[in-house]
């Protein structure tokens, strides 16, 4: 299993980041995916989840109305749209998976940092 996140970076008060989270290694349609993010000096935070065909959406309460999360099923890819950001957005965000009988998989990260 390999998850690989892309898109982050350094972005103004209220502006919009992508991330990207490119999988492999496991049948990707087969499995809801998630976004995390961990903050300095906090715990990491579940952000949004998405279900394995893309048709059920969760958020965490702090981004609700401002992330949206989707995939594509073709491309094996999960995306994370993220808008009107603040500098409490700021964290390193990992893409995760859990497989049953396997365990959970984690990217390596994206770090994204909102400052003016």
């Amino acid at each position: 299993v390999q998850l690989v996140e892309s898109g982050g970076g350094l972005v103004q008060p209220g502006g919009s980041l992508r991330l990207s989270c490119a999988a492999s290694g496991f049948t990707f349609r087969a499995y809801g995916m998630s976004w995390y993010r961990q903050r300095v000096g906090k715990e990491r935070e579940l952000v949004a989840t998405i279900s394995s065909a893309g048709g059920s959406t969760n958020y965490a309460e702090s981004v609700k109305g401002r992330f949206t999360i989707y995939r594509d099923n073709v491309k094996n890819m999960v995306y994370l749209q993220m808008n009107s950001l603040n500098p409490e957005d700021t964290a390193v965000y990992f893409c995760t998976v859990q497989i049953a009988g396997r365990g959970d998989y984690w990217g390596q990260g994206t770090q994204v940092t909102v400052s003016s």
